[in-house]
């Protein structure tokens, strides 16, 4: 009996320990703080030097309920990541996670060699361990202050994020075999990498092409198609790692796939994610912050301090400049970058790892790490949006804030309904004839009542609307059905914004700098006509299109030999509301400016 009641007793403590973490969250959103030094508090608190006294040293425990965990986070990262959105962001983002993880390694690795008198195995060990950046912790912050990057940036610390773990956890363990075998590493470690990266690349896109395959093949039971996705995830993970794999690059890619994909259910898929990559956050941090020792970590502070400063003001930048400096990237570009590269997790995952595997002094790995995490979390965290706005890298606007319902539609794959509500101030509301072509109004809930489009008509202010989209370009709908700046909505009466004509003369880099556009790395420098050449060439007709970004279009209006003698810029599927129309003196900026830019004045 007494072992029952223990067993009820934990499940207590720990859904006790999960609430208080989801509470403490509330506390996060509203002060900015960064949400995993919440939950690594909670833990802390609870832990034998805080008020539960609960003592834990479990560190095989730790490792499993770690890596399960991180395995649903990053298969996660990969499934949100769109590819046709961050094709320019690509291959810089590869280089970081990859090069600049291991330059940030030898880097803070030959430091904690000076400063703790250890061996260069031993010090690049601790530099993999605190290498790699936390997603989690960094889009929380953005998404809590409202703060929207320019998209190139904002693609980059997303993919990097999402994808440097992978090569941390890469480097931790070959260097962690190294300390605890006492030899330098040769070639069987580097074939050791490579059959990582390599078995783990290849199960992700078998395992992601398994995966769509059954979503759309098998006829599953309402509600199981996310579980399905997360089982079929962690047994990715376990069967890639058995073989001698990176199974953390394997759920990774698997996401990746899956995302990228036409998938049934994708809607209940995500939305499960959602609760299961927060549930996934709070237990890891609680058992992390409950392993460490407040006690013992103090005696490391200035030690922890020395690593954590010269990973945030010398490794980081240091290995961000050589890794995107090849790509063009302006200073303040990359200065923004260096800065926000959090630690989290991750970082004292990995540090369990050397105790685990009784590695010499494996206490001093963990405990440094841990310390540098909660000085990135306070320094940086804490002064992300300070940081994107003193280096020019956040948007004038903010990020949309709306309410979206999806629902999956069963026995079809390339279509959702969705639905969001109507206010006055929103520029589905104003511009109802700006609509994109795509979107089809299904049915409207009005004062109680459901009406299908025909008989509702017109929305109206507080209608409930559904409508069918396609699947990958739902997202591109909030910024529609948001609350827009009082001058945003004095243009949109206007008809200030929709399409416009452009000289065929005119220079992409104008147009996209003043739109705020991601522009495709292939067209940059060109005029719009030698883009159409460059593009349809001798097939250039009246209509061919041209996208640039994600809401934004040339099309050809006028074609002769073919040449380009008339375009258009069309602002169809996302229009940028949030640019200011008027001066001081109440002139028009848009007007004047516009036509200075489109080379008509």
């Amino acid at each position: 009996m007494e072992q029952i009641a223990s067993a009820n007793f934990g499940l207590a403590l720990g859904a006790i320990l999960i609430l208080l973490g989801i509470l403490s969250s509330l506390l996060a959103s509203r002060f900015g703080t960064p949400l995993l030094l919440v939950f690594l508090a909670v833990g802390m608190l609870a832990g034998e030097d805080g008020i539960g006294g609960i003592q834990f040293s479990n560190y095989q425990a730790t490792y499993q309920i770690g890596s399960c965990a991180l395995a649903i986070i990053l298969f996660d990262g990969g499934l949100r990541t769109r590819l046709s959105e961050t094709r320019d962001a690509l291959a810089p983002s590869f280089v970081l996670a990859t090069a600049g993880v291991a330059l940030t390694s030898l880097l803070v690795g030959l430091f904690g060699s000076f400063l703790f008198h250890l061996n260069w195995p031993q010090g690049l060990l601790l530099g993999s361990i605190v290498a790699s950046t936390d997603a989690a912790a960094v889009f929380f912050l953005l998404r809590t202050g409202g703060l929207q990057l320019k998209p190139r940036i904002g693609s980059i610390l997303q993919i990097e994020s999402g994808s440097n773990d992978p090569v941390a956890v890469f480097l931790t363990i070959i260097l962690t075999e190294v300390a605890v075998a006492h030899v330098a590493p040769g070639f069987s470690t580097v074939t050791s990498l490579l059959k990582q990266a390599v078995l783990g690349g290849a199960f992700g896109l078998a395992g992601g092409a398994v995966t769509v395959f059954a979503l759309n093949r098998l006829t599953l039971p309402a509600g199981l198609h996310p579980l399905f996705v997360v089982a079929l995830a962690i047994a990715l993970f376990g069967a890639t790692s058995m073989l001698d794999g990176s199974g953390f690059l394997a759920v990774y890619i698997a996401g990746l796939v899956v995302g990228n994909k036409t998938v049934r259910a994708f809607p209940s898929i995500v939305n499960f994610h959602d609760t299961a990559t927060w549930l996934c956050q709070i237990v890891m941090f609680l058992v992390l912050g409950l392993l460490v020792t407040p006690s013992e970590l103090i005696s490391y502070a200035p030690q922890g301090l020395a690593v954590a400063a010269f990973l945030i003001l010398i490794g980081r930048p240091v290995a961000v400049w050589l890794c995107l400096k090849p790509f063009g990237f302006t200073n303040q570009e990359m200065n923004f970058i260096s800065w926000v590269g959090l630690r989290g997790a991750v970082s004292i995952f990995l540090a369990a790892i050397p105790t685990l595997a009784g590695v010499d002094n494996a206490s001093m790995y963990f405990n440094v790490a841990f310390f540098v995490v909660i000085v990135s979390l306070l320094v940086q965290g804490w002064t992300i949006a300070p940081a994107a706005r003193w280096f020019g890298m956040a948007l004038k606007r903010t990020a949309a804030a709306t309410q979206r319902i999806e629902i999956d539609l069963p026995g079809q794959q390339d279509k959702e309904l969705v639905g969001y509500p109507i206010r006055a101030d929103s520029y589905a509301f104003l511009r109802p004839t700006s609509m994109p072509s795509w979107l089809k109004c299904v049915l409207v809930v009005r004062e109680g009542e459901v009406k299908n489009a025909a008989e509702a008509g017109n929305l109206k202010i507080g209608d409930y609307a559904y409508f069918l989209a396609p699947q990958e370009k739902v997202h591109k709908l909030d910024r529609m059905f948001a609350a827009l700046p009082q001058d945003a909505v004095n243009a949109a009466k206007r008809g200030s914004f929709g399409e416009f004509a452009v000289a065929p003369d005119a220079s992409l880099d104008d147009l996209a700098a003043f739109y705020e556009i991601a522009l495709p790395k292939p067209l940059s420098g060109l005029s719009v006509q030698e883009a159409f050449a460059a593009q349809c060439g001798a097939k250039l007709r009246v209509g061919s299109r041209i996208p640039l970004g994600s809401f934004a279009e040339l099309m050809a209006r006028g074609v002769e030999d073919h040449q380009l003698i008339r375009a258009s810029l069309r602002l169809e599927d996302i229009v940028d509301l949030s640019l200011p129309t008027r001066n001081e003196n109440g002139g028009s900026l848009v007007s004047r400016r516009l036509r200075e830019i489109l080379g008509l004045e």
